[in-house]
């Protein structure tokens, strides 16, 4: 099934995988620099903020592969 731009539901769920995988990552980096574990919603919304667009941009849409946060 796909959207009106064409994005199939796969396409979604792949996306959010990549993400949340970035996000994750992103946790263990500044959890690692605070010496505490930072949590989750912390990594998320500073990921959001700081590197999401930049991201998305380097992955060339949902089908890119991309580099990752601090790479």
């Amino acid at each position: 099934m796909s959207d009106s731009q064409g994005t199939s539901s796969g396409d979604l769920y792949a996306q959010y995988l990549a993400e949340r995988d970035e996000i994750l990552r992103h946790k263990w980096l500044e959890s690692e620099k605070a010496g505490r574990d930072i949590g989750f919603e912390q990594a998320l919304v500073d990921w959001v903020r700081n590197h999401r667009e930049k991201w998305r941009k380097t992955r060339g849409g949902s089908g890119g592969t991309g580099a990752r946060v601090g790479d």
